[in-house]
């Protein structure tokens, strides 16, 4: 599948049968479960400095900086949050580190330096390559930003914990798969993994599922 391939509302479910049809946990994962939410984020600044914002910290801790940010800065556009300093962000919650990331994000895509438009017509190597220029988005950010903001069919983030208790969970492990192992199970899940993903990630809260 091609960059410009996205996964959609409407494509997700057929997706998924795709893949149930391949692959007999996710056979019964889908029976049990029903199919995952797309938990689309429109794509853009905004959506890269909530990722910047959630990294290592809880869901609930980044609601709560996310509330603080968007009282003290109501249009969340790079040039707006450059009307911000360090101290601003850190009143809001971010970490020293995290507020010079933030700044430095809404720098260059309000200078024009970094064409989030352009995102778009690359591959996904070469998309995760060029975010993963800008300080503070790591390959585990720029995955998530393409699975959940450009629909991209392939993508997989096999660093998330997430995806690892998910995976556990479907295939019935002993024990956690780290990175590794986990990248190496998706394979068999191409050219569909990141809609695999989004099974995983619905999975996660399941404390097990029927064997049959």
């Amino acid at each position: 599948m091609g960059a410009t391939t996205t996964i959609t509302e409407e494509s997700l479910r057929d997706a998924v049968e795709d893949l149930a049809r391949q692959d007999r946990d996710i056979a019964i994962a889908l029976k049990a479960v029903g199919p995952p939410p797309l938990r689309y984020r429109p794509p853009g600044f905004e959506t890269l400095l909530r990722i910047i914002v959630a990294q290592q910290v809880s869901l609930a801790s980044a609601a709560a900086i996310w509330g603080r940010l968007e009282v003290a800065c109501p249009s969340l556009d790079a040039e707006s949050v450059l009307t911000l300093d360090e101290d601003a962000l850190r009143a809001c919650g971010f970490s020293r580190q995290k507020a010079k990331y933030g700044l430095s994000l809404a720098e260059l895509v309000a200078s024009g330096r970094l064409d989030l438009a352009a995102i778009d017509r690359l591959e996904d190597e070469e998309a995760i390559a060029r975010l993963t220029e800008v300080k503070g988005l790591g390959r585990w950010s720029a995955e998530v930003y393409l699975l959940f903001s450009h629909g991209r069919p392939d993508v997989f983030p096999a660093a998330d914990v997430g995806l690892m208790i998910g995976a556990q969970r479907l295939k019935r492990l002993d024990a956690r798969p780290n990175a590794e192992a986990l990248g190496e199970l998706a394979e068999g899940w191409r050219p569909l993994r990141a809609v695999a993903a989004r099974m995983l990630w619905h999975c996660r809260g399941v404390s097990a599922l029927p064997e049959s």
